[in-house]
């Protein structure tokens, strides 16, 4: 149910991709307001509530908070087929940013508690299925329901169905016992405990650069293959899925089952995958983005599909042993504010921006040399990964 949830939060928040071309007509936007509503519409309070409402999953039910977050994000990505212009959609991105603040760190916490240490990566690699099957999901049903239909279509869609989910999770899931958790839990011991964890911070801005770049070539692939490739609105929603549900998930589940057997001997492993990883793909993803074929580019971007994506189960479970068990709700949402507010609020204006800039030198091919530019940034989170390999024996909590 964890997993089905963590669905419909990546369903809701990537939709925008396959349906921007649309909706960038329909409301008359350039590329950098375009991007604006994919990042920081999205992140500014996605990131800055994840926290607060972290403390109340660690001292009241955590799934309560993740009930009521699915029901509120859902009813904003409903409301966002009712946009007639930039500033409502703005903030109903931003309400859809709200709701979700609340679900993914309690979810770790959820996890933490049910599953051991030696079965937690492979535990949080199987939630972080939820990224590629949601994304997915989003892009084959934004793109049949608005070739079908219309843009808002797909919006009401998939936004009412989460509404329908949020009482079914609730009968379905218990709150699951926990760890020895005193009865209030002042803020300041959480935020003391992780400024004294260097490990923490290369983690947090390793993942926070991944995800910059990661969370803007997902926004703008799916125009990419539109504008460069020929490719048509249902033609992209098939291309991206295909590589989502291939390279995605074959990524997240190795990255889970490397970070269990090789943290289990070394801990500087749950950092050293991912940065091996990061550095490995690049280059095939950079030459995706340089192709002029869709065939070609997708036998490109497979393998770095899969590779960027393997951080996911190594590094949340290292997160998680930073801190003592009643502190894990709030450490993930610390975790999640750093990587969500630099990454997934920077990503898609930073790549959507630059486009605009390159645009009288480039002409088409601007986004493509944005996007190409932006994918470097892989090489910044290879190398604050390995640097956190180094102090992760050092700052963990057995």
């Amino acid at each position: 149910m964890l997993l089905l949830v963590y669905s419909f939060n990546f369903l809701d928040r990537q939709i925008l991709a396959i349906l921007a071309q649309p909706v960038k007509a329909d409301l008359g936007l350039s590329d950098g307001q375009l991007g604006m509503l994919g990042g920081l519409a999205f992140a500014a309070l996605y990131s800055t509530l994840a926290i607060p409402l972290a403390l109340v999953a660690d001292r009241t039910s955590r799934t309560w908070v993740i009930t009521i977050s699915l029901g509120v994000w859902s009813a904003f990505t409903a409301l966002c087929g009712l946009a007639q212009n930039f500033t409502q959609m703005f903030l109903f991105r931003l309400g859809v940013g709200v709701g979700e603040a609340g679900g993914v760190a309690p979810s770790y916490a959820v996890i933490a508690e049910l599953f051991a240490p030696r079965h937690r990566a492979r535990a949080l690699a199987v939630y972080s299925l939820g990224i590629p099957l949601g994304a997915a999901a989003g892009m084959l049903l934004g793109g049949y329901i608005a070739q079908a239909v219309e843009w808002r279509t797909a919006f009401f869609v998939v936004g009412l169905a989460g509404v329908a989910l949020a009482p079914l999770f609730r009968w379905i899931v218990a709150e699951p016992p926990r760890g020895t958790c005193p009865d209030t839990l002042p803020v300041g011991r959480v935020f003391a405990v992780l400024a004294g964890k260097p490990a923490f911070w290369l983690l947090a801005f390793g993942a926070a650069a991944g995800s910059m770049c990661g969370y803007g070539v997902a926004f703008w692939l799916p125009s990419l293959m539109m504008r460069s490739f020929g490719l048509t609105l249902v033609q992209t929603g098939q291309f991206l899925a295909a590589l989502l549900l291939t390279g995605g998930v074959a990524g997240i589940l190795l990255g889970g089952w490397l970070g269990d057997r090789m943290g289990a001997r070394d801990r500087r492993w749950y950092a050293l995958v991912p940065a091996i990883a990061y550095v490995a793909g690049t280059p095939l993803f950079i030459a995706g983005v340089l192709s002029d074929r869709w065939p070609v580019a997708f036998a490109l971007f497979v393998v770095p599909q899969a590779l960027v994506y393997m951080w996911l189960g190594p590094v949340l479970t290292a997160v998680q042993h930073l801190v003592p068990p009643h502190m894990r709700a709030t450490a993930s949402a610390s975790f999640l504010l750093i990587n969500n507010l630099i990454g997934l609020g920077l990503g898609s204006w930073a790549i959507g921006y630059l486009s605009d800039a390159l645009a009288p030198a480039s002409g088409a091919d601007a986004l493509r040399h944005a996007i190409a530019a932006g994918l470097c940034l892989y090489l910044v989170a290879g190398t604050l990964m390995a640097l956190a390999s180094r102090r992760l024996a050092h700052d963990w909590v057995a």
